[in-house]
């Protein structure tokens, strides 16, 4: 049996105990007794340790150890069986037992694993149980179709991608079906996480929390949405207008993390441009929410946009917009040079600019020099800023919402005047 580090065993000692201080700290809060704690737990996990140093190959004794306290906890999960709450219920959970055998468990963890697993488990282990209510509102929140959805979308990410070629299939474009559904699963992680914290976290009435998560989400239906708000309520129109602002600058770091993915070196060299649009777009949201003044009123949750971007529908058209867009790229590149791709940036602008800007930062448009894909990227950007201006102006009418007009035409004009500089000297 080899002696393991002191180190170990005061892991272990110390992982132990704030496992049993955290446990009897949750059930002695309602006056419950149940089986573990901060005496407990160190003693199973020092237990689980020792019988598992004993022999570490076959690990028997470590068995025979586990066996012993599960047939325990057997005999006290029945016996809880017949005791009933105030309700009638039985009062039982899993809970207890599971956490009774976690801390048996931890001797071997913290003797023959990597720190980080030992601390990484307990951790875990604490914030479960301690987050129980929390957990079970969430839960309560969360819709079954979201629920399905959201696991359709595992399904195909953990089984779909490890099985698709990494090799082009065609030879209109050097696109492979691996890289297609990459790019896919880029976008969609970015804007379910956005959206999972604008539906669960963001605040009641916080219009700004929406229309910054919105940006991450969508700039242009976030933008679709605040006007039609600010068209059927007037009042609300200032601080509507600052949110339209607030998503378009959100949107450039946004493509920059995008980017940035699958290309780094194209993403370090717009890094300088995109932020400095962003923190200009920041600036003018700031100055129009300013303008603003207080809320009339809380401004009700809007639902509108709340859409699920992890539909099936929704991936697979996004998918066939990758490769329509990736093959017409190369066909426009071949035929037309950089300038080809300048002009179908500018017309892609118009629909959305995340298959566009995938396909140059994965190089399905080579050879294209960082300069001639960065001018098509900030071409793309401006062109959708522009048709966000339209949005604006057509949903809430041009002359009240002239400041969000205006803020998005000149971020579309400085993307366009930095396309432009780099077109003629980064060749």
């Amino acid at each position: 049996m080899s002696v393991p580090p002191v180190t170990n065993l005061a892991l272990l000692l110390g992982l132990s105990f704030f496992f049993g201080l955290a446990f009897e700290d949750f059930y002695r809060r309602d006056g419950e007794a149940r089986p573990g704690g901060v005496r407990t737990f160190p003693l199973l996990a020092i237990s689980g340790g020792l019988l598992y140093l004993i022999d570490t190959t076959s690990a028997l004794p470590f068995v025979a150890g586990l066996i012993a306290l599960a047939a325990w906890l057997v005999v006290y999960y029945r016996d809880r069986m017949r005791s009933v709450d105030a309700t009638g219920a039985p009062d039982v959970e899993l809970i207890v037992p599971v956490c009774n055998l976690l801390a048996y468990l931890l001797g071997p963890i913290a003797l023959g694993e990597p720190p980080w697993v030992g601390v990484g488990v307990t951790v875990a282990a604490v914030l479960l149980l301690a987050g129980r209510e929390r957990l079970h509102r969430l839960a309560r929140r969360v819709e079954t179709r979201e629920i399905v959805i959201a696991g359709q979308f595992l399904l195909l990410t953990g089984l779909v991608l490890p099985l698709l070629p990494n090799e082009p299939v065609t030879t209109l474009t050097s696109i492979t079906p691996y890289k297609v559904w990459l790019a896919l699963l880029a976008v969609c992680t970015i804007s379910y996480a956005s959206y999972l914290l604008r539906r669960y976290v963001a605040p009641p009435g916080g219009d700004l929390w929406v229309a910054a998560l919105g940006g991450l989400y969508s700039s242009t239906a976030t933008t679709v949405v605040l006007a039609r708000r600010g068209a059927a309520d007037p009042a609300a129109l200032p601080r509507a207008q600052a949110g339209i602002i607030l998503a378009t600058a959100l949107m450039y770091p946004r493509v920059l993390v995008v980017i940035g993915v699958f290309n780094p070196k194209l993403a370090l060299g717009l890094a300088p441009p995109l932020l400095a649009l962003a923190l200009i777009g920041l600036l003018l949201a700031f100055w129009q929410y300013r303008r603003a003044g207080a809320p009339p009123r809380e401004l009700a949750p809007e639902q509108e946009a709340q859409r699920n971007p992890l539909e099936l529908s929704a991936a697979a058209l996004f998918a066939v917009l990758f490769v329509v867009i990736s093959v017409a790229s190369s066909w426009v590149k071949s035929r037309f040079g950089e300038t080809g791709i300048d002009v179908l940036a500018a017309i892609v602008g118009i629909t959305d600019i995340d298959p566009f800007v995938l396909s140059l930062a994965q190089g399905v448009a080579a050879p294209l020099s960082i300069a001639a894909a960065g001018a098509a990227v900030l071409i793309a950007t401006a062109s959708n800023n522009l048709l966000k201006a339209g949005y604006a102006a057509t949903f809430a009418g041009l002359r009240r919402s002239l400041p969000a007009v205006g803020a998005l035409v000149a971020l579309a004009l400085g993307g366009i005047l930095i396309a432009l500089w780099l077109i003629l000297n980064g060749a």
